[in-house]
């Protein structure tokens, strides 16, 4: 794995986070390369706070970090990593702002810089709240993969910013450069996203970042079909999304606490917003956490787990985080504890369960999902 990015603009050391012993995944990629050497060639014009979107792992800020930049990210992954790098380059951690997605964003920014990804959910929720900030001398340039930026990702710059254009590709990248207008009539914010939970009273939010967030996806729906209830007295629900499985207990179950975990801030926001909404009154036995997995959390915090684990980390295919939560789960449940998950089948969970827990069970299966359960000994 190549650790150093260099150009003629830059040369960092960048790990993606959690570091790993056998990392094969870089933490930067062409759009951050295109992103810097056309910022290297592109003066700053005005006053004003410089804003940067999505940045992954650290590498736009560490450029960027002598405008003591303020960097928006719905990843608590991203967050922890930006500043393990910023430490790894000797930069001042103090230097840059970090806030979540759904913070409001500085006044009218000099610059804003957008690492586009293929959320095109996550970039209009953005696209949404910079038109309230930006001014007719900000500049907005936007990178990602060349097969994420769309004829429809354009029209989002343009319907809410103003006039786009898009440059060549390089390395299988493209810029997007658009000018904002200085006169923007207010829109309508589409988020958050409600729909009713299909055989209950429960209606659903999702924030904009938050993954099936117009529906149940069918691993959840499948879960919630062998839900254990009644059995617990302490559940995490570990990355929770919108956390309807964990809301689904405190429905069913008068005596559980639940614990929703995840690394995105839009998703635990989404799972507070469902427990505020369907069930204000038991709010008291819900807790939120943005974390990475089970970092932290002490042990015997839970008799169960339940785990509809991710199988990539932003857009790269990984199974290091299914790896991760098993792992903590592991350390964390009390002898007897519980870790239920469910995941497609041919993702071979079972042998990471039998070598981590030296046992997995078979709950439920179906063509597509499998659920298991495993006994801490």
């Amino acid at each position: 794995m190549q650790t150093l990015l260099e150009t003629p603009h830059c040369r960092f050391t960048l790990y993606r986070y959690p570091r790993q012993s056998r990392e094969t995944l870089q933490a930067w990629d062409a759009a951050d390369e295109y992103l810097i050497d056309t910022l290297a060639q592109m003066p700053l014009t005005g006053a004003g706070p410089v804003v940067i979107m999505n940045d992954g792992f650290g590498a736009l800020t560490a450029f960027l970090h002598p405008h003591s930049p303020c960097c928006v990210t719905d990843s608590y992954i991203s967050e922890r990593a930006t500043l393990a790098n910023l430490a790894e380059n000797g930069l001042d951690v103090s230097g840059v702002c970090l806030q979540d997605a759904l913070a409001p964003l500085p006044a009218s920014p000099a610059l804003v810089v957008i690492k586009v990804t293929k959320y095109q959910a996550l970039l209009e929720h953005q696209l949404l709240a910079l038109r309230q900030v930006v001014t007719s001398n900000t500049q907005v340039i936007a990178a990602g993969k060349a097969k994420d930026i769309h004829t429809s990702t354009l029209q989002l710059f343009e319907k809410y910013l103003g006039p786009t254009h898009t440059s060549l590709a390089w390395k299988k990248a493209r810029l997007i450069h658009c000018q904002p207008q200085a006169k923007r009539p207010a829109l309508a914010n589409p988020f958050p996203t409600c729909w009713p939970l299909v055989g209950s009273e429960l209606l659903i939010h999702n924030h904009a970042n938050v993954f099936s967030r117009t529906s149940l996806d069918i691993g959840a729906r499948f879960m919630l079909d062998n839900l254990p209830i009644h059995s617990a007295r302490r559940v995490i629900d570990l990355g929770c999304g919108n956390g309807v499985l964990g809301l689904s207990l405190l429905a069913k179950d008068a005596e559980v606490e639940v614990t929703f975990i995840d690394e995105s801030y839009m998703a635990v926001a989404s799972a507070r917003l469902n427990v505020e909404h369907n069930l204000a009154n038991d709010l008291p036995r819900a807790r939120f956490m943005v974390n990475n997995c089970l970092d932290n959390v002490v042990v015997g915090s839970a008799d169960r787990i339940l785990c509809n684990p991710p199988f990539h980390q932003l857009q790269a295919i990984t199974d290091h985080i299914a790896w991760q939560m098993f792992s903590d789960a592991q350390r964390v449940l009390p002898q007897g504890g519980e870790l239920w998950i469910v995941g497609n089948r041919h993702l071979d969970y079972h042998q990471k369960l039998k070598r981590l827990f030296g046992n997995a069970h078979v709950v439920a299966s179906n063509s597509k999902f499998v659920i298991l359960k495993a006994i801490k000994r």
